[in-house]
């Protein structure tokens, strides 16, 4: 076939006059029309509705149902992520212009575009300094809070005038890190918030002192669901879309913000979020026509639905299950190195892909993702550390003090640390069973567990599963002693941690010693050494030690990545795909097409 570049300008304009002629003539339509208006309801994931409107949140509300699918559409951060269906930096749609470092790399300056509040006001410097100062303030009540990492790794601020901040850091970072990992942390919030109570002002933007009354008053606020719609604080918002109708049963209904500053502008009339109990009863809601954006369940991958566009969604994500090191009765065992990796190599990730997920699911080896496929992938990760072989776990069990009984019950037969023996804290007759956790309302999640059951019974241990309705506020770091470190293996569903605010998947939210959503209490001093040298450095090489660490020392558990769902979008809306990888949406860009 001749290619079109190969021909000189006058005959490409000839023949495009010609075939605009001929078409004309045939009486040709140009396709799909688009329309403005129209109600776009999108399926929430079983029992994942929103249930926390306040963007500063504890580990057990950090979720893609509360961030992406509900606080970033109306309350925006400063820098975004997403593009063109890649997890990379986004600066047409961030609310600042890129950092500038300075000062050998000690000062990130930021300057503001000229957003505004839906009440008018405008996104100033002083709104971010609100949030920073109320982080400092609550380190503790925030999911993303890393030791040595934001906000302790700021300073002090300097702010000039209402649209440009200074930070002055403790040492020079890595720029992309800094930018990818903190600077996305921010969400500026409006200064109508800076109150203790309805209409009594206070000073966090300036005092760190007033934050905690402020931070206790909005995180109050953000536990009376019944009253979303409602409170002036959450109409106050400088994202596409404001909040109209919310339930405690998940209902949620969103309208164009007719003051929102960026571009595009929504067209559609309404975006409506629906709860569902279950993936099958989502499947008959949208299978009768009564879901605009949906998933096919995992039971029914494969299947047709007419009029609507499948396609799965993967996010910049991981999975695994985490371990409680601080419990008492089985700390010690998830504590020896041996164990973790006879449990590893009893996790059949291909079989896993191919049953519980019917394909819609990539294996996954350690921390960095892989799918989208990346440089940032370590060879040593993709090599599969520790393939699917029960011979290879029995033998390590047997070989430290392990009698083996297939179908049955390890127990401990020779207590010590010695060579050959258990282990440090394992007694005599010790029984090598786990309570598992999972996530109860998706088929997939019953049937991994079923599978792991059958496959660790196999080298014998013995899991005792159970479905959790709210697994994150039944799970949680904690110290021996206290009644909710009863919890051994706690697996969240797969995919698990989405590299959302946090781009560069570094790992520190999850793993670094006292980190927010290290739920497991895992400590490792060269873990953590590893962490802060991805935060410091910019060489690829960095990571890949900090990965390869991961991978080789099993802190948690790998398992198969499944795509965040396999979406089924109507054909009659336009824009939803590609889909984004860091998992945001993007309504204000979609409208219905005749």
């Amino acid at each position: 076939m001749l290619s079109v570049s190969k021909l000189s300008g006058w005959r490409v304009a000839a023949i495009a006059a010609v075939v605009a002629i001929f078409m004309a003539g045939c009486g040709s339509t140009t396709g799909p029309v688009s329309v403005r208006g129209g109600t776009v309801t999108f399926a929430e994931q079983p029992l994942g509705a929103p249930n926390y409107i306040f963007p500063l949140m504890p580990g057990s509300y950090a979720n893609s149902a509360n961030i992406s699918d509900f606080q970033f559409l109306m309350f925006r951060p400063l820098y975004w992520f997403g593009y063109q269906g890649q997890p990379h930096y986004n600066p047409t749609v961030s609310l600042a212009n890129r950092p500038v470092f300075s000062n050998g790399g000690t000062v990130v300056t930021v300057t503001l575009k000229p957003y505004r509040w839906s009440n008018g006001t405008a996104v100033t410097s002083a709104d971010v300094a609100l949030w920073v100062n109320m982080v400092k303030a609550e380190r503790t009540n925030w999911f993303a809070y890393v030791p040595g990492a934001f906000p302790d790794n700021i300073v002090s601020m300097t702010l000039h005038g209402t649209n440009t901040i200074s930070f002055h850091l403790t040492r020079a970072f890595s720029q992309r890190w800094f930018l990818h990992n903190e600077l996305s942390q921010i969400t500026p919030l409006p200064a109508a918030w800076d109150e203790t109570a309805p209409g009594v002002p206070s000073h966090c933007a300036t005092t760190i002192a007033d934050c905690a009354a402020v931070y206790n008053f909005l995180a109050g606020q953000s536990k009376s669901l019944a009253t979303y719609a409602k409170n002036p604080l959450w109409q106050i918002v400088d994202g596409p879309f404001k909040l109209s109708q919310f339930t405690s049963g998940g209902f949620v209904k969103m309208v164009p913000n007719k003051a929102y500053s960026g571009s595009p502008k929504p067209t559609i009339s309404a975006f409506e979020e629906l709860p569902f109990s279950s993936d099958t009863a989502e499947y008959t809601a949208l299978r009768g026509g009564g879901v605009t954006y949906g998933y096919v369940p995992p039971a029914d991958v494969g299947q047709a639905v007419p009029g609507y566009k499948v396609q799965p969604w993967y996010g910049w994500a991981t999975a695994f299950m985490f371990l409680n090191y601080h419990n008492p009765t089985v700390g010690p065992m998830f504590a020896q190195l041996y164990v973790r990796k006879a449990m590893q190599h009893l996790i059949d990730q291909p079989a896993l892909v191919k049953a519980a997920y019917r394909g819609a699911a990539a294996v996954d080896y350690g921390p960095v993702p892989m799918t989208p496929s990346t440089s940032l992938e370590s060879s040593y990760v993709k090599s599969d550390p520790y393939p699917f072989s029960v011979a290879t776990a029995t033998a390590l069990l047997s070989s430290h003090g392990w009698k083996v009984v297939p179908d049955g019950t390890d127990t401990c037969v020779s207590p010590g640390t010695g060579s050959g023996h258990c282990g440090a804290g394992i007694a005599a007759g010790t029984p090598l069973a786990f309570n598992y956790l999972y996530q109860n309302g998706s088929l997939a999640a019953t049937l991994v567990a079923q599978f792991l059951t059958t496959d660790f019974a196999k080298a014998g241990i013995k899991l005792t599963v159970a479905a959790s309705a709210n697994i994150l506020g039944a799970t949680g770091p904690c110290t021996a002693g206290q009644p909710s470190c009863s919890w051994q293996i706690a697996n969240f569903g797969s995919p698990g941690w989405f590299y959302g605010n946090d781009n560069y998947p570094t790992g520190g939210e999850m793993f670094q010693t006292g980190a927010g959503f290290n739920f497991g209490s895992y400590s490792n001093s060269t873990l953590d050494a590893l962490i802060l040298k991805t935060h410091t450095q910019s060489s690829v090489s960095a990571l890949y030690a900090y990965e390869n660490f991961m991978a080789s020392q099993l802190p948690v558990l790998w398992e198969p990545v499944a795509a965040q769902q396999v979406s089924a979008v109507k054909d009659t809306l336009a824009g939803a795909y590609p889909q984004d990888p860091v998992l945001n949406l993007y309504p204000e860009s979609w409208h219905f097409t005749k």
